[in-house]
């Protein structure tokens, strides 16, 4: 467990939250930010597959629904 501290130094109390001598945030590289995405997109597929397989039946019942949806847009 952390420890946290009871007392806040004198370099803290000047940098509150209200403090304007922090720079401002660096803006991300489009590398970072695609890396970012390929991770939460890889998490959010495993996540999806977990559900498939806890849940088959909400699964298969999921499926067939979006099935139906896509066929009443076709013509």
């Amino acid at each position: 467990m952390k420890s946290t501290p009871t007392r806040k130094s004198s370099a803290d109390a000047a940098g509150g939250p209200g403090s304007t001598d922090e720079s401002p945030p660096v803006p991300e590289t489009d590398a970072e930010r695609r890396k970012r995405r390929a991770v939460f997109l890889r998490e959010l597929a495993e996540a999806r597959e977990l559900r498939a397989r806890v849940q088959p039946r909400r699964t298969k019942e999921r499926r067939m629904r979006e099935a139906m949806r896509m066929r009443t847009f076709r013509i």
